[in-house]
């Protein structure tokens, strides 16, 4: 790609997501004048995109009112608590705007691939968690999950490119390791929560994510279609591409929509 090619993408992607975090605020202040409490849960495979599309959400917003989560390893005491009880206390209050880099899922995904987890905690979660949902979503709660979707070869791309920055050696840890080695499990464990957990009341949405800038476009146009807030802008601003964002549904594991 040319010089000229390259800079002319970075210049329409920069211009595209202004517009689009510009609405991110708009949207911010409706909720803080109105107590609204809005919860995104991002997941996907590791180097799937999800810091890069936290940091595109929240960068221009108020950090008083709107906060990343991201939880380690649970402690020797929160490993006997109630499975949810960690996640509790960092949900939304009103006027807030809350994102989980990674969440209860853990559980469904790397809990359950890597053995961290017994196979009665898995099940208990996946009967359990719609419930839990749900009790969030009638009491007020706005709940948004997208699970970033990148094909076997992106992924070790991206791992590689990892571990050659300095400025990402924060990110490596053992799991990267076992990300490829287990690619097929990961995928089941994929398919079982999306098919399990995608409810009426509370979708998954699938973010194909090879191209990370479009894919952090299209989620964000995606979120802010489906509220409703103030001065809200045009609808062909807001418009998702359904061929890189969609609702879960079950044909979408064998049709090519979702890696393998």
């Amino acid at each position: 790609m040319s010089i000229a090619r390259s800079s002319k993408k970075e210049t329409t992607y920069r211009a595209a997501l202004r517009g689009l975090q510009i609405e991110l605020v708009r949207l911010q202040r409706h909720l803080i004048e109105t107590g609204g409490r809005l919860l995104i849960l991002l997941e996907g495979r590791d180097g799937a995109g999800k810091d890069g599309a936290i940091k595109a959400i929240l960068e221009h917003m108020s950090p008083r009112e709107s906060r990343a989560v991201a939880l380690g390893k649970p402690s020797d005491r929160e490993a006997t608590q109630w499975y949810f009880q960690r996640y509790v206390p960092h949900l939304p209050a009103g006027g807030e705007f809350v994102l989980f880099n990674r969440s209860w899922y853990n559980r469904a995904g790397v809990e359950h691939v890597m053995g961290f987890c017994s196979q009665m905690a898995y099940e208990d979660f996946l009967t359990a968690v719609p419930v839990f949902e749900d009790m969030l979503i009638r009491d007020g709660v706005h709940l948004f999950k997208y699970y970033l979707d990148i094909d076997k070869a992106e992924q070790k791309r991206r791992l590689d490119a990892r571990r050659k920055d300095p400025l990402k050696q924060w990110k490596i840890s053992p799991i990267d390791e076992a990300a490829l080695k287990h690619w097929k499990d990961y995928s089941r464990a994929r398919d079982t929560m999306l098919s399990r957990t995608s409810t009426p009341a509370s979708p998954w949405l699938v973010v194909r994510a090879n191209d990370k800038r479009v894919a952090r476009l299209n989620l964000i146009r995606d979120l802010l279609s489906s509220v409703e807030y103030k001065n809200k802008g045009k609808p062909g601003l807001l418009k998702p591409d359904r061929a890189i964002v969609f609702p879960f549904e079950t044909k979408a594991l064998a049709d090519g929509r979702l890696s393998k």
